[in-house]
């Protein structure tokens, strides 16, 4: 986030606050207030039913914007608007967030201009629930909660206390100063990796026996999916290498598809040349057939599989290393977890290793949730609770984001 020409003064975040039909509506003027004291720059989104918790001309007073409330704008404009709007912002945050927004984002409705944006927008998202406790633990709005979750979604929680509508509860707006710093930190996230190409390898990889079979894992590539999204909303030129999948790539990234580890091997090798970051996310298999066979194997005839070892990938990528860059490992273990991580790390030389137990339910290969450790740059372990993968993703940009800032690229 950087000034006009000649002006090396970093301009202010740019937070696109979306304001739905909730009576929690009427705090938006504060959280308005609270954002433009931080520095912020902000554009409001009113939807029809907001409108009637809190005026167009109060916000566009707090904003010195006017206020957006249709997809074609007042008066309608032959631009067009919500793709102005997210090219506009650095974050985009609703607050409050009612159920009706939340199930219209998660089902991917785009019947107003909120819901539109939010569809069109791939900059970091900030949403802040309040409703009737009853509505925030009805199962569906919990499912939509989670889906917006692992789509990178972070979500501000309502806290308990007593309602307008008298019940008490989960489901009152969380306190500003939490939505104001939740929404900071996603506008800054915005552009933090600028310039910087960062190369993710995901999925598993598929080791032919013959024309029909093969050698391979359960990896669905959903964690090196979620890096490489994360990285893209941070403004990085990614490079996904991404073996047998059948999950949709990321919006916005260079993807290179494989189906080996040697072919994995290559490309990864390719991509690092010019990456600052490489992340090897995949499950590499760690062997493979000998000598396929040129034609399926019948059942009938005796035969026995000789297995040879697969390239150490992360090992070479870790030798080859350019000054500045940084490396990270994964690794899927099913026990001795932290101790067979910590020997790993210091085996293949990278800076961080990340490990996850496959063996438990829920967590792990073919899961949208992830129970990680952390083994940092100094050997030491930082157990990360569940969480969706694309949590995990930003956790560990997070993590990355300072070593890049350590070691200037020559």
């Amino acid at each position: 986030m950087t000034a006009g020409p000649g002006d090396d003064r970093p301009r202010a975040p740019r937070i696109l606050l979306g304001v739905s039909g909730g009576i929690a509506a009427y705090k938006a003027a504060e959280l308005v207030r609270a954002l433009v004291r931080e520095g912020a720059e902000v554009r409001a989104i009113l939807t029809r039913r907001a409108e009637a918790f809190v005026t167009p001309l109060t916000l566009a007073t707090l904003t010195g914007h006017p206020v957006e409330r249709t997809e074609f704008g007042e008066p309608p404009s032959p631009s067009i608007l919500h793709i102005d709007l997210v090219r506009w912002a650095d974050a985009l945050v609703v607050a409050p967030a009612t159920g009706n927004v939340l199930a219209r984002f998660a089902r991917g409705l785009a019947d107003d201009l909120l819901s539109t944006v939010y569809l069109a927008f791939d900059g970091p998202v900030v949403v802040a629930p309040a409703m009737n406790p009853r509505m925030w633990d009805h199962p569906e709005t919990r499912e939509n909660v989670a889906r917006l979750g692992h789509r990178g979604a972070v979500i501000v929680p309502p806290e308990e206390g007593f309602l307008a509508c008298g019940d008490e509860g989960a489901g009152r707006l969380a306190p500003l100063e939490a939505i104001v710093a939740e929404a900071l930190a996603a506008a800054r996230r915005s552009s933090s990796l600028d310039g910087v190409h960062v190369a993710v390898s995901a999925g598993p990889t598929f080791e032919p026996i013959d024309p029909a079979r093969f050698v391979g894992n359960r990896s669905s590539g959903r964690m090196g999916f979620a890096i490489a999204a994360a990285a893209r909303a941070r403004g990085a030129r990614v490079t996904l290498v991404h073996g047998p999948v059948t999950i949709t790539p990321p919006w916005g990234v260079e993807t290179v598809a494989v189906r080996t580890a040697l072919e994995m091997r290559e490309a990864m090798h390719e991509a690092a040349r010019t990456a600052r970051v490489v992340v090897m996310a995949a499950a590499v298999a760690d062997h493979r057939p000998a000598g396929p066979a040129e034609r399926k194997i019948s059942r009938k005839e005796p035969w026995s599989l000789e297995l040879v070892p697969n390239p150490d990938i992360l090992a070479e990528l870790v030798a080859a290393r350019r000054p500045g860059q940084v490396i990270v490992g994964f690794a899927a273990e099913t026990h001795d977890l932290v101790e067979r991580a910590k020997a790993k790390k210091q085996r293949k030389g990278c800076d961080l290793l990340v490990a996850n137990d496959v063996s438990g339910a829920g967590s792990g290969f073919e899961a949208d949730d992830n129970r990680v450790t952390l083994i940092d740059e100094q050997g030491r372990a930082e157990p990360w609770p569940l969480m969706p993968k694309r949590q995990v993703a930003e956790r560990l940009l997070d993590r990355i984001e300072p070593l890049l800032a350590e070691r200037p690229a020559p």
